[in-house]
């Protein structure tokens, strides 16, 4: 199957990134962690890759984005940024579950390896609970599983969710737990490790991961348009749909 250049980027949690895969398969990012400035850091995180590749927006065959659930002001940040780049270029939008993203980096055998995860490697087969913080003492988690004829596609398990750190409940399959909501909540995480699973810590959604996981959706034919590019937020409370941010790029 032909290899897409894919511009992907997210800002679901306190990481900001954005990344460009080529038609190499070369993936080139930029990864930040900041409680703040999304906004004043994800355009320029683009331009300066599209920059490195000598690229514009025109030589690019799709674009994703981490579309939740996550913080509500940077899920509008990227559906902003990413339905105004998709609006100038014409290009068609995979949005990916933010969730779904973790569970790929502490999955995947051709992703980066989870920086501190305990005893043995895991089964392509087996599953991951992937927690993230959603703050108001609430997380949001979903648990997926992995083909073993193709281990880098997360399976949903169980509906994503958002709810108190007691309601989670990891399938049967699951072996692992990854995501930035696991430290935050001691008791949760001393839960998980006392049924026997396994910390996969330190991983964050990236761009990295988005752009693999959106490009193949958009070669299974899962692409959006612009307008459709919208963010998951789970929770019922949320604001009114973002704007397509205005940008110069082209």
């Amino acid at each position: 199957m032909k290899q897409l250049r894919m511009l992907a980027i997210d800002t679901s949690t306190e990481a900001c990134s954005a990344a460009l895969l080529w038609s190499d398969g070369e993936v080139r990012q930029r990864f930040v962690v900041t409680e703040r400035g999304h906004a004043d850091l994800i355009l320029p995180m683009i331009d300066e890759l599209l920059a490195e590749a000598g690229c514009k927006l025109k030589d690019l065959d799709g674009l994703a984005f981490g579309r939740g659930p996550g913080g509500f002001t940077g899920l509008r940040i990227a559906a902003g940024v990413i339905q105004g780049l998709a609006y100038g270029a014409g290009l068609r939008v995979a949005p990916v579950s933010s969730l779904a993203a973790v569970a790929f980096l502490s999955s995947c055998p051709s992703s980066p390896s989870c920086p501190s995860s305990p005893s043995s490697p895991s089964s392509p087969s087996s599953g991951v609970l992937v927690c993230n913080d959603a703050r108001m003492n609430e997380v949001y988690w979903g648990c997926y599983r992995f083909d073993p004829g193709d281990p880098c596609v997360p399976i949903v398990l169980a509906a994503e969710a958002v709810g108190p750190e007691d309601r989670v409940q990891p399938a049967p399959t699951v072996t692992r737990f990854a995501g930035n909501g696991i430290a935050r909540y001691p008791a949760l995480q001393a839960r998980l490790e006392s049924a026997g699973l396994s910390y996969c810590t330190g991983v964050y959604p990236r761009a990295d991961a988005i752009a693999r996981l959106g490009e193949q959706m958009l070669q299974q034919g899962d692409g959006v348009d612009a307008a459709e590019a919208l963010p998951v937020y789970i929770r019922d409370n949320v604001a009114r749909p973002p704007r397509p941010a205005v940008t110069g790029l082209s």
